[in-house]
C-alpha cells in the first residue's frame, strides 16, 4: 500500500515539473523534493535545455541535509552527458536513505540504467509511484526520444455540426474569447505550429502566441506551400521574433518564388509530392530533424483530414462552440475523400477530457 506521504511528496515534485511545461523541450519535464524527518530541504525542477537538472537543483538547496535523507524524482537520474553531466554521480554522493522514483526514462540512453546504477550502491530505490502522471505530461518529450518525430496534436473550434468556417468560408470567431485565450495558453505548451497555406492567403494570421503568462514565448511556425504561393508581404514573415518560419514547398518551386520568401527570413524545406500532396510522414521528419518534439496543427479542413486520414495525429483538442452553422458547402473539420464506409472504422478518440471555457466546451483525446 502506497504511503500517503510519498504520494504527497511526489505530487508536490509533479507540482514543480509542470513549471516546465513549454520550457524544457525537447527534454523532459523533472520535478524533485528532497526530504528529511518530515521536512523538505530541498526543490528542484528542470528549467530548459542546457540548464540544470531537478535534481541538481535540489541537492543544492539541501546541501548537508540532503545525508540520511528521501529524494522523491519524478525521472529516474539520467547516467549519460548531453548538455549537462550526468545526474547519478551527485545522487549517489548525496548519502540518501532512500529514493523514490516515479517513472523510468525512456530515452535509450538511460531506460532503467539510472534506477540500476543506484541499486547496485545499495541505496533503496523504489519505482512506480504515481508514473501515470509521467506519461501524460512527458507525452511529446516520450515520443521524439524513442522516434525522433514529434508528437501531434490536431487543434480546431467547430461548430455542434462540426464546421471549421461557414459555406463563404467566414470563421471569425466560431469560439469565444475565453476559449481563444486558452488556445494561446496550447500553443505556448508546443514547438511548432502547422498550417496549410489556404489559412496563410485566407486569414494572413500572426501565427505567434499571445498571453500575459508566455511574454515573449516564440515558435516555430511550418505552412504546407507546394507551389510557393505566399506572399513576402504575408503577416507571419514580419513578426521573425515570435519564431522561425518554415515553408515545406514541392520539388522544383520557382527560385524567384523562393528567393523573395528566403529574403523575408523564411527557411524553404523541398519535398517531393505525389499526386499534388506531401508525405506528410517526410515533413514530420524534417520536423523532428530540427529537434520540435511537439507539433501543433490548426489549419483548415484539408490539412486536419490530411493528417487524420494518414493516421498521423496523436491527440486532438476541440472546441465545441454552442453553434449550427449548417450547409453542405461548409467546411468540415474532417472532410476529405473518403471517410468511415461502418461506424466501428471511425477514428475513436480514448481517454476524453471535457472541460468548459466560457460557453464553449473543450474535447481532449487521444487517438
Amino acid at each position: 500500500m502506497t504511503d500517503p506521504r510519498d504520494a504527497a511528496f511526489m505530487e508536490m515534485a509533479y507540482g514543480l515539473a509542470e513549471k516546465g511545461v513549454g520550457r524544457t523541450s525537447p527534454n523532459p519535464c523533472v520535478g524533485a523534493v528532497i526530504v528529511k524527518d518530515g521536512l523538505i530541504v530541498g526543490h528542484g525542477h528542470h528549467e530548459g535545455p542546457g540548464r540544470p537538472h531537478a535534481e541538481i537543483i535540489a541537492l543544492r538547496r539541501a546541501g548537508p541535509r540532503a545525508r540520511g535523507g528521501t529524494l522523491y524524482v519524478t525521472l529516474e537520474p539520467c547516467v549519460h552527458w548531453g548538455r549537462t553531466p550526468p545526474c547519478v554521480g551527485p545522487v549517489l554522493s548525496a548519502g540518501f536513505r532512500r529514493i523514490v522514483i516515479s517513472a523510468l526514462d525512456p530515452n535509450p540512453l538511460v531506460a532503467g540504467r539510472g534506477a540500476r546504477r543506484l541499486r547496485r550502491s545499495g541505496m533503496k530505490v523504489e519505482v512506480g509511484l504515481l508514473s501515470a502522471r509521467n506519461g501524460r505530461l512527458n507525452e511529446a518529450a516520450s515520443k521524439f526520444i524513442t522516434t525522433g518525430l514529434p508528437f501531434v496534436t490536431l487543434r480546431a473550434a467547430v461548430s455542434l455540426d462540426g464546421k471549421l468556417a461557414s459555406r463563404t468560408g467566414d470563421a471569425r470567431w466560431i469560439s469565444s474569447a475565453p476559449a481563444r485565450d486558452y488556445a494561446h495558453l496550447v500553443r505556448a505548451e508546443n514547438d511548432a505550429l502547422l498550417v496549410g497555406i489556404g489559412t496563410v492567403l485566407a486569414d494572413d494570421p500572426r501565427l505567434d502566441i499571445r498571453h500575459a503568462l508566455w511574454p515573449g514565448k516564440g515558435l516555430t511556425r511550418v505552412v504546407l506551400d507546394a507551389g510557393l504561393r505566399m506572399p513576402p508581404r504575408a503577416r507571419i514573415l514580419s513578426i521573425l521574433r515570435a519564431g522561425r518560419v518554415l515553408v515545406f514547398a514541392g520539388e522544383g518551386a520557382a527560385h524567384e518564388k523562393r528567393d523573395a520568401l528566403a529574403g523575408k527570413g523564411a527557411e524553404i524545406v523541398e519535398l517531393p509530392q505525389s499526386e499534388g500532396r506531401f508525405d506528410l510522414s517526410r515533413v514530420l521528419a524534417e520536423l523532428g530533424r530540427r529537434e520540435i518534439a511537439s507539433l501543433l496543427i490548426e489549419g483548415g479542413g484539408k490539412v486536419a483530414a490530411s493528417f487524420l486520414e494518414a493516421r498521423l495525429a496523436d491527440k486532438a483538442i476541440f472546441t465545441l462552440a454552442p453553434l449550427l452553422i449548417g450547409g453542405r458547402d461548409a467546411v468540415q473539420v474532417y472532410g476529405g475523400e473518403g471517410g468511415a464506409a461502418r461506424i466501428k472504422d471511425a477514428l475513436a478518440l480514448r481517454s476524453v477530457a471535457a472541460f468548459r471555457v466560457g460557453p464553449d466546451t473543450v474535447l481532449e483525446g487521444y487517438f
